[in-house]
């Protein structure tokens, strides 16, 4: 995803400085200055889908939502369904302008004190998401706080992550969490939040505290010798697994059926964009977002044109690699509705020259892990 040029100063993590001792290339990203790789991309991806790795999340955005109406106005302006969920549990969706385009997609925690909510936003989108949360809380008995400079965290991602947070860091209720959800528990005399989801397809843990115990938490971590890894595999994983990037995958002219991602939203209840998105699932939508097959080693890149065998020009590449996992040239893009069925023949045009590809499921990577 490309950076908008500014000349705003880049923010660091509270992790900045151990990933510069540790060599890290750093490189700027949605305004922070973050690590892309330590090692290699390839070394770092394979750490996390054979073994365990840990990223640096911190530029993560945390906002509060808590009041009288905290759960009405959370399931307003959020496109899954919050109500009948018990504490402890996290979910993830998108909130959505009128017309249906994409404002973040996110993840909610219902908290375990009555009327609290913590929303989990990309943080390319903090400023953005913040206002626009709280123009919407305006008609609400709700409080709208951005804590994201207060709070550090850590994804513990792998076929060993459970075994390193409970024995490395001793959280041992970790072993008992379900698939998308936490408990809170202290560490260094502050909240710790401990969370299951997963941003790279495997199994993993999210550990959000403070600035000082996400210091300590890595330091622990990286003496037991899990590897750091940056953002450059952060994306391969994720697209392996067939997760969106907002920006990339979904945006505010990418909404959350043209993307695929409809059973997010639960259209027999009311949110911001409802009616929108159910107008483009009933009448359906011109363009569509659908995995690629290139059958070629040759990298699909952002931005590259997908074509009929006529020449005609019928979508574009949204993310595109060599698959490390799989070995073959793999990509998202957004199509021609017409052309999407799962089989369709396709051409990928790759510089000056154009490749066969097949249309497939987005989901090119299933673990094996069962939670």
């Amino acid at each position: 995803m490309s950076e908008p040029i500014t000349n705003a100063p880049l923010q660091l993590t509270c992790l900045h400085d151990r990933h510069v001792a540790l060599g890290a290339k750093m490189s700027p990203f949605a305004g922070f200055d973050m690590p892309i790789q330590y090692t290699s991309i390839i070394e770092e991806h394979n750490a996390v889908r054979q073994r365990v790795g840990m990223f640096d999340v911190s530029h993560m955005g945390e906002i509060f939502v808590e009041g009288p109406e905290a759960e009405t106005f959370v399931n307003y302006i959020f496109t899954n369904e919050i109500r009948g969920f018990a504490p402890g549990k996290v979910l993830y969706g998108m909130m959505c302008q009128r017309d249906g385009g994409t404002v973040d997609d996110l993840l909610v925690y219902r908290e375990f004190e009555p009327d609290h909510f913590l929303l989990v936003v990309n943080a390319a989108n903090i400023d953005k998401d913040f206002a626009w949360i709280e123009k919407q809380a305006k008609a609400f008995q709700v409080t709208v706080r951005n804590e994201s400079p207060d709070w550090g965290q850590i994804a513990v991602q792998g076929p060993l992550a459970e075994k390193t947070v409970v024995e490395v860091l001793g959280l041992k209720e970790a072993a008992e969490l379900e698939f998308y959800t936490y408990y809170n528990t202290e560490f260094a005399g502050r909240r710790l939040i401990v969370s299951r989801t997963g941003y790279t397809g495997e199994d993993g843990f999210e550990l959000y505290t403070s600035l000082e115990g996400t210091q300590a938490l890595w330091d622990k971590l990286i003496v037991a010798g899990v590897a750091p890894c940056g953002l450059g595999c952060r994306d391969t994983l994720r697209f392996e697994a067939g997760l969106p990037l907002y920006g990339d995958e979904l945006s505010e002219e990418i909404s959350p059926v043209m993307a695929g991602l409809g059973m997010f939203c639960k259209l027999d209840k009311a949110f911001i964009g409802r009616d929108a998105l159910a107008a483009q699932k009933a009448e359906g939508m011109p363009r569509k977002l659908v995995g690629l097959e290139v059958h070629d080693r040759a990298i699909p890149r952002a931005g590259y044109p997908v074509e009929l065998p006529t020449g005609e020009e019928i979508g574009v590449v949204t993310t595109g690699y060599h698959s490390i996992t799989l070995d073959k040239s793999i990509a998202f893009a957004l199509i021609d509705s017409r052309y999407a069925p799962l089989g369709t023949e396709l051409l990928v045009r790759i510089r000056k020259k154009i490749f066969p590809a097949t249309v497939t499921g987005k989901r090119f990577y299933k673990p094996n892990y069962k939670k």
